[in-house]
């Protein structure tokens, strides 16, 4: 359950902080809003680091699905869009599929 925290944690970390950039960009927010962006996106590569997976790819991979569902979380919560079947039935196959590659059994 601490790596899946961790994966959690990390996804807020990324979709903040590419949301921050995306402020300063697309939205025209100020320099600050970047700025934010950097550190929220450093935080988050240090904490996929602290997954306790072997190889930094099986991380990326469990977290690939986990970023999916939280970007969707992400939609509905800050953006105020609601997302449809489509969105959730994704995002509970990515779910699957992550915690598949996290928990599924390894031969040493």
């Amino acid at each position: 359950m601490k790596s899946l925290a961790i994966y959690l944690a990390a996804a807020a970390a990324e979709i903040a902080g590419c949301y921050a950039i995306w402020t300063r960009w697309r939205l025209g927010g100020s320099i600050g809003w970047a700025a934010a962006g950097v550190v929220s996106l450093a935080l988050f590569g240090w904490l996929l680091s602290l997954t306790d997976v072997e190889s930094a790819g099986r991380a990326f991979a469990v977290y690939g699905g986990i970023y999916i569902a939280a970007s969707l979380v992400w939609l509905r919560a800050v953006e105020g869009v609601s997302p449809d079947r489509w969105d959730l039935i994704g995002g509970a196959v990515s779910v699957i599929g992550a915690l598949i590659i996290l928990y599924g059994p390894r031969q040493a």
